[in-house]
């Protein structure tokens, strides 16, 4: 199974890429962490493209492709795998297409996870990580156990500047913009799923799940 994850950020497709992995043994693919792994290791496609992040600029989706493209063909996705955080854009989402298409692959779901704006902001505004060991809370879903402290290592809790509501509502405007077109084009493609994202964590899941396994 090869798959796509979609929904605004702070819809919780990130927590579900992890379980639908674990459940199912797909390796979760995030395009933040296969950049940093390359850039990390030195390797040609890394050094391409910290040129472009150390100047400020995008790294172009032809390279952003060719550096999943990368990461998907080792032994480890062979039965499939998770895609969480790409593709952004319809051009980003054209270009896989093809090269899928060129090696007789394409995606089998994209599953759309739906949450409203005003839920994200509430969700979003709500969190707290830690400066010093990185765990994260949530004020109303998961509060630590000493308000505002870190129960792993007893540092102060912050809100981060991305998670303040007006970069919230910045971020969601880019998403409209930008990203949600893609739920067309999977749509247009036969292999969208939209789940609503407002339920529990694990009711979420099973409707995942339930998709998957028909």
């Amino acid at each position: 199974m090869k798959i796509v994850m979609l929904g605004a950020p702070g819809a919780g497709k990130g927590t579900q890429a992890i379980m639908i992995s674990e459940k199912f043994g797909l390796p979760h693919i995030s395009t933040g962490d296969i950049f940093r792994s390359n850039i990390k290791n030195g390797t040609e496609l890394g050094k391409e493209a910290k040129k472009y992040m150390d100047e400020g600029r995008l790294v172009p989706d032809e390279l952003t492709v060719r550096i999943l493209l990368d990461r998907v063909s080792r032994e480890d996705c062979a039965g499939g795998y998770v895609l969480d955080g790409f593709p952004r854009t319809i051009p980003q989402a054209e270009v896989l297409t093809k090269e899928l298409s060129a090696m007789g692959d394409a995606i089998d779901f994209a599953l759309n996870i739906d949450v409203p704006d005003e839920n994200i902001v509430n969700r979003m505004s709500g969190r707290r990580s830690c400066p010093s060991c990185g765990a994260t809370y949530h004020i109303q879903y998961v509060p630590p156990k000493k308000e505002g402290i870190c129960d792993e290592c007893g540092n102060a809790l912050i809100l981060r500047d991305d998670d303040k509501p007006e970069t919230v509502l910045n971020r969601l405007k880019v998403y409209h913009e930008q990203t949600q077109p893609l739920i067309d084009y999977y749509n247009a493609a036969g292999v969208l799923r939209t789940i609503d994202g407002t339920r529990d964590v694990d009711t979420v899941f099973n409707e995942i799940c339930s998709i998957l396994e028909d």
